[in-house]
């Protein structure tokens, strides 16, 4: 069981999470790596508009202070 933010993450890694950004902007892809500044590495990366693919990726890192939520 995670006892700390960072055990959570270091749990998904591998594994599909959903990101939410500023501007109500939703990635969803597989975590790769992250840091202690939040900035996190996607595989297979995709944005979603309306639960819906818009446009697909592949790798992507995203700067860790756009991030407003991370979802295993």
């Amino acid at each position: 069981m995670s006892s700390r933010p960072f055990d959570l993450l270091n749990e998904s890694i591998g594994k599909n999470v959903l990101v939410v950004l500023k501007d109500n902007i939703s990635i969803r892809g597989k975590l790769k790596a992250f840091d202690i500044h939040m900035n996190i590495v996607l595989e297979d990366a995709e944005k979603l508009e309306d639960g819906e693919v818009k446009t697909k990726y592949g790798k992507l890192m995203v700067r860790g202070d756009n991030v407003l939520m991370i979802s295993p």
